[in-house]
């Protein structure tokens, strides 16, 4: 558990699917998708906690939850990743993921001894290409990339040269 001025960053808990729910089936998820993909999703958060022994983490606002942030390398990817989603548009412009995604980093970077991970963002996706430079990242183009070449791989830690 990590706690910031404003938020608790957990994991993932059964009693967060109903938020979860509600951001994956909404216009707000990348991917809008059905009940059943959504919960298949959601399952991986605590199967990656168990297969790695470390996962994403549920920000929560006052025991709301409201986002998912941090540490994430599933089979297949090339690179660890460092990942953020605030589930509710009203929550923008706060600052709540900055702070979530901070702390994120600073464990990944610290208690995880990472010294480098990416986040791959649309490139329509401006705000968090916002996030990702204020955390420090840079465009990484020649960085392998998993989902293609229209997204943006950004790199954190190690080589970033802002």
């Amino acid at each position: 558990m990590i706690e910031t001025a404003r938020l608790t960053l957990r994991r993932p808990q059964d009693s967060d699917w109903p938020a979860y729910r509600a951001y994956r089936l909404s216009a707000r998820s990348t991917a809008p998708m059905s009940e059943g993909a959504a919960w298949t999703n959601f399952a991986a958060f605590f199967g990656h906690w168990t297969l790695r022994g470390f996962g994403r983490f549920i920000a929560t606002l006052q025991g709301r939850p409201i986002g998912h942030f941090g540490p994430f390398f599933p089979a297949g990817h090339p690179e660890r990743e460092l990942t953020w989603t605030l589930w509710d548009a009203t929550l923008q412009g706060q600052g709540y993921a900055f702070e979530a995604a901070s702390a994120a980093r600073d464990h990944a970077f610290g208690p995880l001894g990472w010294t480098t991970a990416v986040s791959y963002i649309a490139p329509d996706n401006a705000r968090s290409q916002a996030l990702a430079a204020r955390l420090g990242a840079a465009r990484d183009p020649a960085a392998a990339n998993p989902y293609g070449d229209a997204t943006q791989v950004w790199r954190h830690g190690r080589g970033v040269i802002a």
